[in-house]
């Protein structure tokens, strides 16, 4: 009895886990989800796009793996606390096949930072030329540009110059960059050239190669804890199957 009670305890301690990180998964996948508009409706004006807008998809299944693994969670413990040999075996392999998907997945995933960067170079030149032709002309371009450069701090696909002879900075011939690419310390009035090449502003590529390795990492760290308490947690549903079998 002993014995029993000390591995329905570690049971609850590793589903637990599961259920918390599958809580995290979702979290992010929902987050993805929701900030995804603004990034594709910058590729919506970028020729050849459409495999970069692809990646914003892994929303979808951040999102239904989080949702298994928050069941899976629950239904560890409903197994452990009934002993219940037809609940144990479920859980035993629905966890198994996840523990495979994730290991395969975990390979894509750093693989994935790689391709992410190399795409977003492929689409420097069209962004660029889209920022050129659009920028300060269409609106909604000019909108999205303008809260993606605010929210991640940085100016232009790779710096100011991406905005030189745009609509915005030939509108009157006065020259000017937007405000995200000046410094708040250095101006507060209009951000001319002079003053946008002393604030040296990182450019967005950077800051969204950034933000995607950031994420990966948070998501793979997570997936590799996942992992360990999957093994555990399987071990410890064989041990309680066999004990109820015997009862």
């Amino acid at each position: 009895m002993c014995c029993s009670g000390f591995l329905k305890i570690m049971m609850f301690i590793f589903n637990g886990g599961i259920f918390l990180a599958g809580a995290v998964i979702l979290g992010v996948g929902i987050w993805v989800q929701v900030d995804r508009s603004s990034f594709l409706d910058i590729l919506d004006e970028v020729e050849d796009a459409s495999s970069l807008s692809q990646l914003v998809n892994v929303s979808y299944l951040l999102i239904a793996v989080g949702a298994v693994l928050l069941l899976i969670g629950f239904l560890g413990c409903c197994g452990a606390i009934r002993e219940n040999k037809c609940m144990l075996l479920t859980f035993f392999s629905i966890v198994l096949i996840i523990f495979l998907i994730e290991v395969a997945g975990a390979i894509v995933l750093f693989v994935f930072k790689d391709v992410a960067g190399e795409l977003l170079q492929e689409l420097e030149k069209d962004v660029q030329n889209s920022i050129k032709t659009n920028y300060g002309n269409d609106n909604k371009l000019t909108s999205v540009w303008d809260n993606t450069m605010e929210e991640l701090k940085c100016c232009g696909y790779r710096n100011y110059t991406d905005f030189t002879a745009s609509p915005f900075y030939n509108n009157g011939g006065r020259h000017l960059y937007p405000a995200p690419c000046c410094n708040s310390t250095i101006s507060a009035e209009k951000c001319d050239e002079a003053k946008a090449q002393r604030s040296n502003i990182d450019g967005c590529f950077d800051k969204l190669l950034q933000l995607i390795e950031d994420n990966a990492l948070v998501i793979a760290g997570v997936a590799m804890g996942i992992a360990a308490l999957e093994i555990a947690a399987m071990v410890v549903s064989m041990v309680l199957y066999c004990k109820a079998g015997k009862n």
